[in-house]
Formats: structure tokens, C-alpha cells, sequence
């Protein structure tokens, strides 16, 4: 580190200070709450994240003398502060809206689900782009549904039938006068999907300047402990927290894109009419031009989008000005002109029936499921290439994960979009169905309404696994009960209810251990179903009602309860989000419950989707290794950073940033931690047994408490190399099996929570620092030269990961 030198670590032993860096879990929690004092002070940060300490040892390490416990130094007691971080998934109101970005989410995780394969295997990059592919179809799904609702819904078809258009008074200006044509009808309604392509553009600026510019601090160089094959963990490197280029890059490409799809919804429009016999040469020859323009915008796009991956060997500050600049103001001047091009004068064009060109739903939803096929072909190959011990039959649906996760994204639009366009078209036609002959207006694509009625098969396929997830937890209960109350020696044995009670808990944390049986199961649903959606819309060009209408026996009144049911199941899907959204506007402990789920995922970079909820661990994890850097140089004490949940994910990466001096004065004490349990199996590369047993043979001094009952939880797995081990035995829960004179009442069971509650807590901690403190004042050992003839080792090297 530059600037003051660094206090010998031998002086921990002679009474320098200890402290206790507390990280919260999802949902966050007050300073207050993590002190247990009502009375707190920020000491560092700001409003959004920042570290906490009691006012009464804001200035502890000037007391030394206050933090002894004894007549020994080394059981001085740790000053405890907090890294408060939740204010950056629930803090601002405006948050509640990345609601509406879930789809964008999910597929950013599938980006990091790759099989944990060696990062120079040809298949990564395959990997890359396949994902970065879908997750461009997916802006231009979401734009193409605005386009659906303003263009083909309201100024195309509404706008046009008097029966739809009486009594709207907003519709007036599209039905006379100068923008009453057609074309100056969708010009005027192309307003709305480039105003969203604009807000998508202007959060994800805006929030990488409040979220993800945080610049992580310098290392020295020193040795490294590497994965087999001689490559470092991902979470090591210096610049796996910091990728500004790429985020800059594609949001580029994806808002070039967003207007690239307004432009080609136009130009269909006009084509039509112009190049039919006597459409005119002017238009036509225009129309081509622009069209090849576009054709040239759409090369460029995709070729930004996938030209390079991540730069993760060191910090990547550079910014692509062509691509980031030149890329969306081109593509921006060419739907300038194609808006010029689509409101030119053209006296016999009318508007009727559905706008020219929706039928491109289709051939997106077929894009969607090639792509998807071929990512779950390169995971294939992936898995396959991984080492021997780097997955050990622990990654989720065999290293499939990703796949299933990215088509499920998919689904989540198509579902958003349908649910978007039936609700828009039943409130435009308030006397009838839309799509029903004698409605006012055509509706939207029958393929939205196909795919509107598969929904009620899928959630039927959820409810069948939850009733199984029932009969599993009510025989699982029943097989443990009897052999509770034989770990509480000494208490009362009478208590069958007691044991059920535990037992029952047991099984439902075991539930979580299932669910990639869950997730593999609506994935292939979902597949069947789409793939079904697809096929019957392309054949029958009607909704699935009409459609089935010549169906023997109950199959017509079938299709039709499912259809109806499907519409409404995507239209109040769309609606409750907005509402949720509108609710933790206004109440800020609707946004804390909403945090919990951008917690969970939006601890990824933006490697994939631009527009996806920002990143808080590129703020959360420079912050942590700042503070262990600084406090450790200008003190020389010990350091415990102590995870909680979420919380012990940020501390790992933390520590994973630091330098190897540094990490010699840091231990790790992590609790109800799904280091393994969930990010192991779901992200294998990042956190599978190759990266979580690298770690644990660079910090030493590493602790993790589980309990059977936690549903997240768990023991990180990892081996002892012949030091101390990582997991201790699981901590009983609940801490008292019945009624004790020294416990009266019920001890309740404790499952994800209140981990420092537990005796053993405070016993691990100050373990930890006594080993901290018996390293400090060993001296190490010199290395040993190479004997003769023997090569000198060399140094790891830091790949470019294309991820």
C-alpha cells in the first residue's frame, strides 16, 4: 500500500487493538440493530453505504486500555463496527421500479452460471456471446412490446376505429387533422419505446456512477495461491469488481438497439403500402436505402455486443469512445430519418386489421430458443472439460444451470410483454374481446395470446412440485423426530411435540436442496410449452379459443377457460408489479422487502445485460477491502471481518481482494452462509470447490457456523489441508430442547437468524483472534531455494476471462 508504512504484524501481540467488521445478510438491518446500542455514529462512508460504530469507541483504537478483557493482551475484546450496505438495494423509492428489470436480471445470471471449466477452454467464449446474444433479444423483445402497445394497439389500430376511439378524448389529435395519416400516427406514438430506450440508457448511466465506479485498492504484487492448472480464482483478481468498459460498451449496444427496433417497426409499416404495384418509386427507393442503413446498424450492434468479454486482470478504466458515443447517435439520426421517411404524405394509406410486421414476435420467441439450445450445448461441453474436484457432483442440473436460467428469462418477457398487450387491448376495447370477431380492434399478436395460456399449465407444474415438497417435508419429519430430543443430554425427554417441532424445521431447510429440481422442471415446461405456443399459433393464425372451436367434446370449452385464465394471469402479473413498485414508492419498509430479492441478484457485474439493476457488490466489495487495508496499516491490530448470510459472501470476496500481507492480519468468520450451498452450486466457476478451497488455504484463520435448521445456510465444504478446518460441527438449534430452571421458557428455533446469539459465536470469534495473535509473533519461515537443476516456480498469471 502506498504512503505510511505498514505496522509489523508481531505487534498485534503486544496490545494493538482488535476490531470486529460486522456484514449484514439480504434485507438489511439498522447500525443500531448490529451494535445492539441505540447509540451509533458513521464513521466513514455516506447515506448509501458507510461503516457504523458506538459512539462510546468511535475513537477506541486511541483507548487501548478499554478493550482489555484480562490481564492478556491477546483476549482484549474486538472493537465491533458495521458495514451497513442495504441503502443500495432499498434505499431510494425509484428502486422499486427495477421491478419491471427482472428479466434483465435473471438472464445477468446466467452469464456467471457457467460450468467451472478452464477459462481459456474455447467453449467460454462461446459461452460469452451466446448469453450476451440473449440478453440483446430481450431489449429488443421489451422494446418491440412498446411498440406494440403504442404503435399497433392505440395510434394503428385504435386511433383508426370509431368505436374504439369515441369517448377517448387524449386519442383526438391522432384521429384529425395533420397526424390523423397513418404514418404521422405511429411517428407521433414511436415517441413512447424511444422515451423508454432513452430511461433504460439514462439509469444504467446514471447508476454506474452511484454504484459501480468504485475503484478497488492497489496490491502489491505478491504470490498467489492458484486453481489447478495454474489460473487464479475469478473473485482474486484485481479487476473483477471494476469493468467499466464492457458495462459502457454494451449499453451502447443495446441502446442503438432499442432504436434499431423502433426503425424497423416503421419501415415495415410504410413497406407495404409502397411497394405495392403503383406505390411509387420515391418511396420504395427510399424505403430500401433506409433500410440498408439499418441492416448496417444491426451488424454494428451485434458486433459490439460480442467483439470482447471481460478484462478482469486488472481494473478496466478505458471507455470505447466509437461504440459508446458514435454507435447510439447513428442509430439515433437513422430512426430520425426513417420518422421522416414513415410521416411523408401518402393519400391512400389507411390502417386496419393488425399492423404489418407483429408476426416478427414469432421469429424473436425462435431466435430465443436456438440461442438457448446452443448455450445449454457449450455448458455441456464445459462441464465436461471441468476438472476432476472442481465440481464434485455438487453444481446445480449438472452444470446446465445457466441454460435453464437464461430461458427462464426469456419466458419472464414473453410473459411481461403478453401480460402488457392483453391488459392495453381489453382496456382500449372496454365493450368486447379483442381478437373476437365483432371487437372494436384486431388485438394484439395471437402469438401472445398463445403464450398467454400456457401459463396456467406452468403454474399448475409449481403446484404439483410444492404438493411433493409437502409429502417430502412430511416424511422427513417424521423419520427425524424420534432422534431430536438425543441431542439435548440432560433435559426432559417427554416432549413429542418439541421434536416435531425441530424436526419439521429440519426438513423444510432441506427443502432448499432442491431446488434445482424445481428450476430444471419449469425450464423444461416452459420449453414444451413455448415450443407448443409457437407451433399452434404459426398453424391455426387464431387464439387458442377460436382456434379449438371445431375440437370435439370439452377441448373448445378447455381452450377457452385457459386462454382467459392465461391472459388474466399475465395482465395481473404486469399489474401487481406496478403496483408493488407504486406501493415501496411511498413505504420504505416495502422497498426493504423488496430489497431481499435484488440482494440475492444483483450481487453480479452487469457482464451480460446493461440494463439489469445495478450492482451493489462493486460498491460493497471495494468498500470492505478499503477498510481492512487502511485500518490494518495504520493500527497493525487484528481484524476479524464477521458475515452474516448474504453478508459472508461480500466478506469472502473481500478478502479475496486483498493483498497477501494483509490478508495474514484478517480473519474470516462466517455464519448462515451460502457460500457453498447456493453460490457453489449455482455459480461453480466463482464458488465451486476449486475457488472456496483456494481461499481457504490463503486465509488461515477461516470459521463458518451452520445449523440444520438454516434454510440458507451451510457448511462451505472445503478441505483442511491439515490445519484447522473451516466448518464446525452444526450449532444446535434451538439452543434448549424444553423448560430448564435455568431456562424457563421456550427456547424458540432460531433457523437463518441470530447467529451471535449463540455461545459458541463469541467462542469462534475470539479463537480466531488468539490464532491471528499466535501468527503475528511467529516468525515466517524462509523460502526454500530450488535445488539444483530445478526450475524456479513462476508466478500466476491473470488470464483475461471471457466473462
Amino acid at each position: 500500500m502506498p504512503g505510511k508504512q505498514p505496522v509489523p504484524p508481531q505487534r498485534a501481540a503486544r496490545g494493538e487493538p482488535a476490531l470486529e467488521l460486522l456484514v449484514h445478510g439480504v434485507g438489511g438491518t439498522t447500525p443500531q440493530e448490529m451494535l445492539g446500542d441505540p447509540r451509533t455514529v458513521r464513521i466513514t462512508g455516506d447515506g448509501t453505504a458507510g461503516i457504523h460504530r458506538r459512539t462510546e469507541d468511535a475513537d477506541a483504537e486511541n483507548r487501548p486500555e478499554d478493550a482489555r478483557d484480562g490481564s492478556r493482551a491477546d483476549h482484549a475484546r474486538p472493537i465491533p463496527e458495521a458495514y451497513c450496505w442495504s441503502n443500495l438495494t432499498s434505499g431510494n423509492s425509484a428502486r422499486a421500479l427495477w421491478l419491471l428489470l427482472l428479466p434483465f436480471m435473471v438472464v445477468n445470471l446466467a452469464h456467471w452460471m457457467r460450468p467451472a471449466a478452464p477459462a481459456r477452454h474455447p467453449a467460454q467464449r462461446v459461452y460469452d456471446v451466446l448469453v450476451r446474444l440473449v440478453a440483446l433479444s430481450l431489449t429488443v423483445l421489451l422494446t418491440a412490446a412498446a411498440c406494440e402497445v403504442a404503435l399497433d394497439l392505440v395510434a394503428w389500430q385504435c386511433a383508426a376505429s370509431e368505436r374504439c376511439a369515441g369517448g377517448k378524448s387524449w386519442l383526438g389529435p391522432l384521429t384529425a387533422g395533420w397526424w390523423s395519416e397513418p404514418g404521422r400516427r405511429l411517428v407521433a406514438a414511436a415517441l413512447l419505446p424511444v422515451a423508454l430506450t432513452a430511461l433504460l440508457w439514462w439509469l444504467s448511466h446514471r447508476t454506474w456512477s452511484a454504484y459501480e465506479s468504485a475503484s478497488p485498492p492497489p496490491r502489491p504484487p505478491g504470490p498467489s495461491r492458484p486453481l489447478p492448472g495454474g489460473e487464479r480464482p475469478a473473485l482474486s483478481l484485481p479487476g473483477f469488481w471494476y469493468g467499466r468498459r464492457l458495462v459502457s460498451r454494451l449499453r451502447a449496444a443495446h441502446t442503438a438497439a432499442g432504436l434499431l427496433t423502433v426503425a424497423c417497426v416503421l419501415l415495415t409499416a410504410t413497406a407495404r403500402h409502397d411497394h405495392r404495384p403503383g406505390g411509387g418509386t420515391v418511396p420504395a427507393v427510399s424505403g430500401w436505402t433506409l433500410a440498408a442503413a439499418v441492416a448496417a446498424g444491426w451488424t454494428a450492434v451485434v458486433v459490439v455486443a460480442v467483439r470482447k468479454g471481460r478484462t478482469e486482470s486488472e481494473p478496466d478504466e478505458r471507455i470505447d469512445r466509437w461504440a459508446s458515443k458514435v454507435l447510439p447517435g447513428a442509430a439515433l439520426a437513422v430512426l430520425a430519418l426513417v420518422a421522416v421517411h414513415t410521416a411523408w404524405h401518402r393519400p391512400d394509406w389507411s390502417s386496419s386489421a393488425r399492423l404489418p410486421g407483429t408476426g416478427a414476435f414469432a421469429w424473436i420467441t425462435l431466435l430465443q430458443g436456438a440461442l438457448v439450445a446452443l448455450l445449454a450445448v457449450a455448458a455441456y461441453v464445459l462441464h465436461r472439460a471441468t476438472p476432476p474436484g472442481a465440481c464434485e457432483g455438487r453444481c446445480a442440473m449438472g452444470g446446465a444451470g445457466g441454460a435453464a436460467v437464461a430461458l427462464l428469462a426469456c419466458a419472464l418477457g414473453g410473459v411481461l410483454t403478453g401480460g402488457a398487450a392483453q391488459r392495453v387491448a381489453d382496456w382500449l376495447d372496454k365493450g368486447g374481446t379483442p381478437g373476437v370477431p365483432g371487437g372494436a380492434i384486431a388485438g394484439p399478436p395471437v402469438l401472445l395470446s398463445w403464450q398467454a395460456s400456457v401459463i396456467p399449465v406452468l403454474l399448475l407444474v409449481v403446484v404439483v412440485f410444492v404438493l411433493a415438497a409437502a409429502v417430502r417435508v412430511r416424511r422427513e419429519r417424521r423419520r427425524l423426530t424420534p432422534g431430536v430430543v438425543d441431542s439435548y443430554e440432560g433435559e426432559p425427554r417427554e416432549l413429542e411435540a418439541r421434536s416435531r417441532q425441530i424436526a419439521r424445521a429440519v426438513a423444510l431447510a432441506r427443502l432448499t436442496d432442491s431446488a434445482p429440481a424445481l428450476v430444471a422442471a419449469v425450464a423444461v415446461t416452459t420449453l414444451l410449452l413455448g415450443a407448443g405456443a409457437l407451433t399452434g399459433a404459426a398453424l391455426t393464425g387464431a387464439p387458442p379459443g377460436p382456434a379449438a372451436s371445431t375440437w370435439p367434446g370439452p377441448l373448445p370449452a378447455l381452450a377457452e377457460t385457459v386462454q382467459a385464465l392465461g391472459s388474466w394471469a399475465t395482465g395481473a402479473l404486469v399489474v401487481l408489479l406496478v403496483a408493488t413498485g407504486r406501493r415501496a414508492y411511498r413505504d420504505a419498509a416495502a422497498r426493504r422487502t423488496i430489497g431481499i430479492l435484488w440482494d440475492v441478484g444483483t450481487f453480479w457485474p452487469r457482464a451480460a445485460h446493461p440494463f439489469a439493476p445495478p450492482c451493489y457488490a462493486e460498491r460493497a466489495v471495494p468498500d470492505l477491502t478499503w477498510r481492512m487495508c487502511t485500518w490494518t496499516e495504520r493500527t497493525g491490530g487484528r481484524l476479524v471481518i464477521s458475515g452474516h448470510s448474504q453478508g459472508s459472501v461480500l466478506a469472502a470476496a473481500a478478502v479475496w481482494q486483498l493483498d497477501p500481507a494483509t490478508r495474514g492480519r484478517v480473519a474470516l468468520l462466517t455464519y448462515g452462509s451460502p457460500l457453498e450451498r447456493l453460490y457453489g452450486r449455482w455459480f461453480p466457476a466463482c464458488f465451486g470447490p476449486g475457488p472456496l478451497n483456494a481461499l481457504s488455504r490463503e486465509v488461515d484463520c477461516w470459521r463458518n457456523l451452520w445449523r440444520l435448521t438454516d434454510p440458507i445456510g451451510g457448511p462451505v465444504m472445503v478441505g483442511d489441508d491439515g490445519g484447522p478446518p473451516v466448518d464446525r460441527e452444526p450449532l444446535r438449534d434451538p439452543l434448549h430442547y424444553g423448560r430448564t430452571p435455568e431456562h424457563p421458557l421456550p427456547t424458540p428455533v432460531l433457523g437463518h437468524g441470530e447467529y451471535q446469539a449463540d455461545p459458541a459465536f463469541a467462542d469462534e470469534r475470539a479463537a480466531l483472534l488468539e490464532r491471528l495473535a499466535t501468527a503475528g509473533r511467529t516468525t515466517p519461515a524462509p523460502e526454500r531455494p530450488a535445488a539444483a537443476g530445478e526450475p524456479e516456480p513462476e508466478p500466476a498469471r491473470e488470464p483475461d476471462r471471457p466473462r
